[in-house]
């Protein structure tokens, strides 16, 4: 019940954040947080990450759905998994759930967070893609944990040793 609870706190973040840039500024309109470095832009995205599939919206209708039932039958088998594993999902669950949301109720979605790290001028985002690229950080690192906790298992019980 926690991860779901981590999962209601970033749909709820996501949703009060993209209400805020809605109700308080104009399409385009940017506010400096950090020169040369962070900006609040008020930005809409009718397709996915750097606005690939424009307008695709059942394609991501149907994939997000997919992806929501995935991820709540994984949590609920992850019972026994460590608390990695059950964090990456919650993460994952409220960002999709957070930018599915939007596509329904507004066939676009609401980014505003303007990132020019060393320079570059990445895609403006928000708090879902936030947790989804946190989310599957996380994923990520629990997965070459517990394939490393694997490996050292083996090497145990067959006597070797290994890097």
């Amino acid at each position: 019940m926690f991860y779901y609870i981590i999962a209601f706190f970033v749909v709820a973040i996501d949703q009060l954040t993209k209400w805020l840039i809605v109700k308080n500024m104009d399409l385009g309109e940017s506010i400096t947080v950090i020169e040369n470095f962070l900006y609040i832009t008020s930005h809409r995205n009718r397709g996915a990450a750097w606005g690939i599939l424009e307008g695709q919206m059942w394609f991501f209708y149907v994939i997000t759905v997919v992806v929501i039932i995935a991820i709540i039958y994984y949590m609920k088998k992850a019972e026994k998994e460590g608390s990695l594993f059950r964090l990456s999902l919650a993460l994952i669950l409220g960002g999709a759930i957070g930018n599915f949301i939007d596509r329904v109720f507004h066939q676009e979605v609401v980014d505003f967070i303007n990132t020019y790290p060393f320079g570059y001028n990445f895609p403006i985002f928000n708090i879902a893609d936030s947790a989804l690229v946190i989310g599957v950080s996380v994923l990520i690192v629990y997965m070459l944990l517990e394939e490393k906790k694997a490996k050292e298992k083996a090497n145990a019980e067959s006597g070797t040793h290994g890097s």
